[in-house]
This record gives C-alpha cells, structure tokens and sequence, in this order.
C-alpha cells in the first residue's frame, strides 16, 4: 500500500524477494498538469509494469474496498507512505498484521511530514522505522530501525531519496524476520514521542525576523515542493537556493544589500542571507542577481515582512 515516488523502490525490491505481491493499494488517479488530465500513481505505473492487481479506493474505509481485500487474502500487509489511515477492520484483515515504513527514528517525529520536519527542526540524522500498525499514528510496536545522517545541503527531495533507498532495503529483512516467525516487537516511549504535522501554507512564507539559519533550513525543507517564498515588489518569489551569510549591522530584517560584493544578501533577525537561486510566479528558476539586476535602482530595495 503506498503511492508517491517515495514507496516505489520497496516495492520494486518487494517484487524481486521470494515473497509474493497479492496487490498493490494505492490512491486513486489525480488531475496533474496544465491539461488537468488524471494521472496515475507512481506506485501504480509500477505496479501495472510488474503486472500487479492494483486496487485505488477513494477511501479506505468503505465496505467494497474492505471486501477486495479480503478477497485478495494478503498474510500481511505493508504500508510505505500511502496517503490515508487505515480503519481497523483494514488492519484486521491480514493475519500477520499491517506494517508500515515511517520515514523517522520512532518514537520522534510521528506523523504526516516527518522529512521536512526533521529538516526544519535542524536535525543530524533520521532514519527508517518499521512498525506494526495499531489504531493510533505512528504508535505501534517497532520491529527494527536504521538511521541515516543529514547532511547540511540535504533537502527533502534528496533526503527523502536516501529514506526511500533505506526503507526497500530493510523492509524486505523485515518481512523476512516475519515470516519465520521470530520478529521481536518492542512497544515505543510515549513520553519521548514528537509529531510531524503536515507543512502548513503560512509556514512556507519566509520571516525575515527569523534567524538567518532558521531560514536556510525552511528553504532545503520546502525544496521542490512546495518552496519556501517572499514578497518583492508585489511579486511572489519562490527561494530555491541560499546560504547563510554574515550579520548587516544596524538593517532592518528583510532589507537588500545592494552593495554586497558577496551577491543578493538580505538582513534577517540574526545574521544574513545569501540568495543564490530564486524564481518568481510564473517565471523559471534564476540566478538571484539577475533577478534584481535592474530592479529597485535609487531606492530602498526590502522584502514585504507583513502577511497577505
């Protein structure tokens, strides 16, 4: 059960171990593009290459899907970033239960976004859990966990390629250790439990007023999708690429420095940003000094600090 490009290499070392795919879960076919047009899953352009039963149900909860899978008669049931919660009488239906691959050091950082979270959060290593699913988020018992580092220009696309590696990788010794029935369950800490609740739009907007560091790591956890962005001039301006600089003493957050021998630096709470790469509304990513070469000239150049 998944969907994002995320899930794709577990199922794919899934379909080349000895154990066989019963189906392929995944969400229903979106519209994408400029056209609109509905576009399958990666998970399901896999699975329909591997020559998979593939089942799409527009909630996971209703009776015909329940009714598919049980005629599908799955021992177990593997669950990498599929996209809705399981009702219990889903979780019911493989004898050897449901698990799942989360994307973090359980029991830190449960739930929906735990990649742009530990980003955010300014973490030096995360990892891949796998865990038995219960009734609540992320909070069954752990069978196994492995940790990768974050290197300082990760972003979530490029930390989420390294998860992804891992979670094929012991996902399928997982399912091994279950099968032979000798899988050794061990219940999570609650008291040591963190949440990772899905990026909301306000927290995508840069605050100048933060620490430059603070928005550096907001840029690489926003990276590709959905980007963090500021205000110039009226313009909505995505950052795709910056680093933090040194302090401009006496400038208002959010301020340019036009003379910056360095490149496009803006004042923030505590230190500097340096832009590098920027890309406005319905324009292609750049290079941030030819953005602004032009622009502002003989007047104050500054970043609007209030919300829309």
């Amino acid at each position: 059960m998944g969907t994002p490009q995320f899930a794709v290499p577990s199922l794919e070392r899934l379909a080349a171990s000895e154990h066989s795919i019963a189906g392929v879960v995944t969400q229903p076919d979106r519209p994408s593009g400029r056209g609109q047009r509905p576009r399958a899953s990666p998970v399901k352009e896999i699975a329909k290459r591997l020559g998979l039963a593939v089942l799409q149900p527009d909630r996971a909860r209703s009776p015909d899907f329940l009714e598919q899978l049980r005629a599908l008669a799955p021992d177990l049931a593997v669950v990498v970033a599929y996209g809705q919660i399981l009702p219990t009488t889903v979780i019911a239906v493989p004898p050897l239960g449901c698990i799942n691959a989360h994307a973090s050091l359980l029991p830190h950082l449960r739930g929906a976004a735990p990649i742009q979270r530990a980003l955010l959060a300014g973490d030096r290593e995360t990892g891949v859990t796998i865990m038995r699913i219960n009734d609540r988020m992320d909070a069954g018992d752990v069978l196994c966990a492995r940790s990768v580092a974050i290197d300082p220009d990760d972003d979530t696309a490029t930390l989420g390629g390294k998860l992804s590696t891992l979670a094929a990788e012991i996902l399928v010794e997982a399912i091994d250790v279950i099968a032979s029935g000798t899988a050794r369950w061990t219940p999570q800490d609650e008291a040591s439990a963190t949440y990772a609740p899905m990026v909301r739009r306000d927290e995508t907007r840069v605050d100048w007023a933060l620490p430059a560091v603070e928005i550096e790591r907001r840029i690489r956890a926003f990276r590709p999708d959905p980007g963090a962005f500021t205000v110039h001039d009226g313009t909505r301006l995505k950052i795709l690429a910056a680093a933090v600089g040194p302090s401009t003493p006496g400038a208002e957050p959010g301020s340019i420095d036009p003379d910056a021998a360095s490149g496009v630096r803006v004042a923030c709470g505590k230190e500097s940003l340096l832009l590098s790469i920027v890309q406005p509304e319905g324009g292609r990513a750049i290079p941030a000094r030819d953005y602004f070469r032009g622009r502002g000239a003989g007047r104050a150049r500054v970043f609007a600090t209030s919300a829309e």
